[in-house]
């Protein structure tokens, strides 16, 4: 039984941690708030959940889900060692101006990963609806199944988030490095769109050739 931390508690991270329940796993949640405002959904998710501070989720966790605004990644706690799931989209309008980001330098993961030096970062979750992220997940062989890219430079990391996806009903489509990442950002075939509109929140599954193809269609 895996123990999977997680650094944000919202839409995304929340949906996160209610299908890693499901799973059978445990949670520990955090958010910028303190454990305190996280109390009913602890209580929600039942004894395989509790909350902590960020950097308790970060220690506890096997894997850790960063799911938090861009702006905020200069406050993550040291992930050294840790495979780190980071679901984050760069919003100006939210994150400010970051002129990296602007002029396309660097990946927006690329960006995170600074700030949390010998984390072992993949991306993934970021290009799905939270609503379509809950509805969507299917047992492994369903042939319903959906497939969510992932990209990352550690292949161990990324194996690691593969098998987490398998349990808790996704598969997983590689997408290559974190230099890649920018395939599955905001404004990309893959980003929302294989998955249905968001005004239907039960969401349309995308297979593994539909996934493969929304990233072979990105342009930059």
């Amino acid at each position: 039984m895996a123990t999977i931390g997680l650094i944000g508690s919202g839409n995304i991270g929340g949906t996160v941690a209610r299908l890693t329940v499901a799973a059978g796993h445990h949670v520990v949640l955090s958010n910028s708030r303190g454990p305190e405002t996280l109390a009913a959904l602890a209580a929600e998710l039942g004894p395989l959940a509790r909350a902590a501070t960020a950097e308790q989720a970060a220690t506890a966790g096997d894997i850790v889900v960063v799911s938090i605004p861009v702006k905020a990644v200069t406050t993550l706690p040291n992930l050294s060692g840790k495979t780190v799931i980071d679901t984050g989209n760069y919003y100006p309008a939210r994150d400010g101006q970051i002129p990296e980001l602007d002029r396309k330098e660097i990946t927006e993961s690329g960006y995170t990963s600074r700030f949390i030096p010998g984390a072992r970062v993949v991306k993934a979750f970021n290009n799905i609806f939270s609503k379509h992220l809950q509805n969507l997940a299917r047992p492994a062989g369903a042939a319903d199944r959906t497939y969510l890219p992932i990209a990352g430079d550690s292949e161990a990391a990324k194996a690691a988030v593969t098998a987490f996806l398998d349990e808790i009903g996704y598969g997983a489509v590689d997408a290559g490095g974190l230099s890649d990442s920018w395939r599955q950002e905001p404004g990309t075939p893959v980003y929302g769109t294989p998955y249905g509109p968001f005004d239907n929140p039960q969401g349309q599954p995308a297979g593994e050739d539909a996934t493969r193809a929304a990233l072979a269609a990105a342009t930059r």
